[in-house]
């Protein structure tokens, strides 16, 4: 990433005035996450854009805990406390929006860290039809959240999207006669209408805890931010068998994958096969920056995905509007698989993982690795980005 203009280190700026320059830069490139880490003999500054950290210029070492500690009065924490983790909230107006900055203090070896986690709210866009998402899918995600009582699961690793596909789908069925409740680690998306609870560990209000309180408040639907556990498992099996959808997180590879880990936790292939509905699985890719795209004539980088080795492919060689990252922005992949009479049957004869992706990819699924072989040769992706699928 090229040096912000107004961050000279040549010549040292009040750290107020420089704390908020960070965080405005942080703002205008679409940052999803700042870190600002300490090491003996230096400050890092990062910003996390399209999942990738880029590093800014570092400030001089000695500036670094008053920076921190600029950070923490914004967040209202304790300046004294460095011995222990932290947790706070900024608000910043940034060209008339409001963004909101959740704040994690994290003490280590050389001093303490900080990340903050950043969320536009003019850049929320909570609408299924805008991800990506192909139309049979959608129909099959729409059918299933006007179903009373199930599980509804969405799965990837951490940084996926999968939250905002939830809130996506929940702004749909937001309304004056639907009651519902989400339990999340923390709350991310504040939306009205919709009763959200922050897991509390520290004060005994856990996850196991806030579900079990839930079906007392005659929920209709129930966002779980993450089925972590056998114990949350089974609650969320118990929500759905007492006539309530269930909206959940796992932590797979692919949608299959959520099947084979639910039975790990304990869960009885009978309460997952009469209680789940369908499954999505999703990654997002970067996309290639179409002013600096440019085909690739390295052909060795296509070794490792033989369906490549003859196709053209393409990369971004980076320019002043990607922040020479030849990257700009990213998109979705899915894929769905529903939990339908030979899954079910799959599921209590405890098939193997690779049992229910044959039937699943036998009745339409169409697998994220060869979503994104695809993505990579009509040339909205670049072959590095396959390794994240």
């Amino acid at each position: 990433m090229p040096k912000p203009k107004y961050m000279s280190w040549d010549i040292e700026p009040p750290i107020i005035k420089f704390v908020d320059h960070v965080l405005e830069h942080a703002i205008a490139h679409r940052a999803s996450d700042a870190h600002f880490e300490t090491f003996t003999g230096s400050v890092a500054i990062r910003l996390r854009v399209d999942g990738v950290l880029q590093e800014l210029p570092a400030p001089d070492r000695h500036l670094g805990d008053a920076i921190i500690s600029r950070i923490k009065t914004l967040a209202h924490l304790d300046l004294a406390e460095k011995r222990l983790p932290q947790d706070g909230h900024i608000e910043k107006t940034y060209l008339g929006r409001t963004v909101d900055f959740r704040v994690s203090t994290l003490p280590t070896q050389y001093g303490e860290s900080v990340v903050l986690r950043i969320l536009d709210k003019n850049s929320w866009h909570f609408d299924l039809d805008k991800m990506g998402i192909s139309g049979d899918i959608l129909t099959k995600i729409r059918e299933n959240l006007q179903t009373g009582s199930g599980i509804l699961l969405t799965t990837g690793p951490t940084g996926s999207g999968k939250t905002t596909t939830l809130y996506s789908a929940l702004r749909e069925i937001n309304n004056e006669e639907t009651k519902i409740l989400t339990i999340e680690d923390p709350v991310e998306y504040e939306v009205d209408g919709i009763v959200q609870v922050n897991v509390r560990d520290e004060l005994g209000l856990s996850f196991e805890r806030a579900l079990r309180a839930f079906l007392r408040h005659d929920p209709d639907k129930i966002l779980l931010g993450e089925l972590r556990d056998s114990i949350t498992a089974k609650i969320a099996i118990q929500a759905a068998l007492t006539g309530h959808l269930v909206l959940g997180t796992l932590h797979t590879n692919d949608a299959p994958g959520a099947v084979t880990r639910l039975i790990d936790m304990g869960i009885e292939p009978f309460l997952i096969s009469d209680t789940l509905r369908g499954i999505l699985a999703q990654r997002l890719l970067r996309k290639i920056c179409e002013n600096c795209k440019k085909a690739s004539i390295d052909k060795s980088i296509a070794i490792k995905y033989p369906e490549l080795v003859d196709s053209k492919h393409y990369i971004g060689h980076g320019c002043q509007k990607c922040n020479n990252t030849g990257y700009s922005g990213r998109f979705g992949i899915y894929e769905w698989l529903d939990i339908n009479g030979k899954i079910k049957q799959a599921i209590r004869d405890m098939g193997s993982l690779e049992s229910l992706q044959k039937i699943s990819m036998a009745q339409g699924l169409v697998p994220l690795k060869a979503q994104a072989i695809t993505a990579v040769k009509n040339g909205q992706t670049s072959i590095q980005e396959l390794d994240k699928v």
